[in-house]
């Protein structure tokens, strides 16, 4: 069955291509096709130069260097590399930094990689939050030890839209001589991402989630002070040695575009979502007296909405509203999970009304028609549940 069938509310989940992003990638599929690492006496590898500029438009929209970008497969990839690249190199290296830090609300990427080097003997700290999913910069503050290497916080939930204070946590970490990494998969795109304002380390991008394709993604990694890590794989040595294997010239310069894109329409896009937004939460906050909006109200990233459904039966409401809008209960990588949202569960969310929670995300593709119609359908479905 076609999406069209549907309206289609889980752009955080995964954006459709930018037809523009498409048109720039369609070429090197069919007409350019060499290896954009191979050398030629008489043939100029345009394939390498597309590379290095989509490497350069990606660059440009957090403002850091080239050479500080390292393209991926996407974020699981990205968020691996950053985090247990990080701890090797410094366990490799003989400093006796054997303590990371990351909170309770992180995407399962980040906890797993936590949790697979604290089998390799590293002591991790994951903080709770607040229950507006916002983290505690003085109970941060308090967990630093002097042994501590690294701190991992996301920029902007993927769940609930909660915008971390990423400068104050930078701030905090630079001070204490501490690498600091943030997964900004849902922030870049939806609002201003400076690495060097910020004081970040390393900085991890999807593709699919900024109207790139799947399969794509990117790190940053500090240059000055140079922050090293210890590559996942090994093979021929590209991308500086940090990320071996041939690059696919198509996602590459899909998602340099998408940046470029991102970059140069921020402030539209920014004002677009917050408008369709404030829109659907009005509408559905004035009609229904059972639903409570997850996430903080003010810190959040245009375009995310999350609820739970009180004193209804929220399997049913859900099944139902599935039946017209492609929607997410969760996280889209905890789909196969039957446990409420961890995410929910850490802002103290009840496990009944956890999992009788869902999250509408909107994207630059979505209309006002849209809105008006699923807020339409949303309060209905809630008159016919009346206990």
């Amino acid at each position: 069955m076609s999406l069209d069938h549907f309206m289609y509310f889980d752009y955080q989940a995964s954006t459709p291509v930018d037809p523009r992003v498409l048109e720039v990638m369609l070429p090197w599929f069919t007409e350019n096709y060499v290896n954009p690492h191979a050398s030629y006496n008489f043939f100029k590898n345009k394939a390498f130069d597309a590379i290095e500029e989509a490497r350069n438009q990606v660059a440009n929209l957090i403002a850091a260097d080239s050479k500080e970008i390292i393209f991926t497969s996407g974020a699981t990839e990205s968020n691996n590399l950053a985090i247990v690249g990080a701890v090797n190199f410094l366990k490799s290296s003989g400093k006796n930094k054997t303590h990371i830090i990351t909170c309770a609300t992180e995407h399962k990427c980040v906890l797993e990689a936590f949790a697979f080097l604290k089998s390799t003997g590293i002591d991790i700290t994951i903080l709770p939050v607040l229950p507006d999913g916002l983290l505690d910069l003085n109970l941060l503050s308090n967990s630093i030890t002097e042994k501590t290497g690294l701190v991992s916080i996301m920029s902007a939930n993927n769940e609930i839209g909660s915008i971390q204070p990423i400068k104050e946590i930078g701030e905090l970490c630079q001070k204490h001589g501490i690498i600091f990494h943030t997964d900004a998969v849902q922030a870049v795109g939806k609002m201003t991402m400076d690495v060097n304002d910020m004081y970040i380390d390393l900085l991890s991008i999807s593709g699919h989630k900024i109207y790139a394709s799947k399969g794509i993604g990117a790190l940053y990694v500090r240059r000055k002070p140079r922050i090293r890590l210890q590559p996942l794989f090994h093979g021929g040595g590209q991308e500086r040695g940090m990320r071996s294997g041939t690059l696919a010239t198509s996602l590459c310069i899909g998602l340099g575009k998408a940046c470029f894109l991102a970059k140069t329409e921020l402030e539209a896009n920014k004002l677009h979502l917050n408008n369709l937004t404030q829109r659907l939460l009005k509408k559905l906050m004035d009609n229904i007296s059972d639903i409570q909006l997850n996430g903080s109200l003010q810190k959040r990233i245009p375009g995310n909405l999350n609820f739970s459904i009180k004193n209804r039966n929220g399997a049913l409401f859900l099944e139902k509203l599935s039946k017209e809008l492609i929607f997410s209960t969760g996280s889209a990588c905890a789909s196969a999970d039957v446990e409420p949202s961890h995410v929910l569960k850490a802002i103290g969310c009840p496990n009944q009304l956890a999992r009788a929670s869902f999250r509408l995300s909107i994207g630059q593709f979505t209309t006002l028609e849209e809105i008006d119609k699923a807020s339409e359908k949303i309060i209905s479905l809630f008159s016919e549940l009346k206990n």
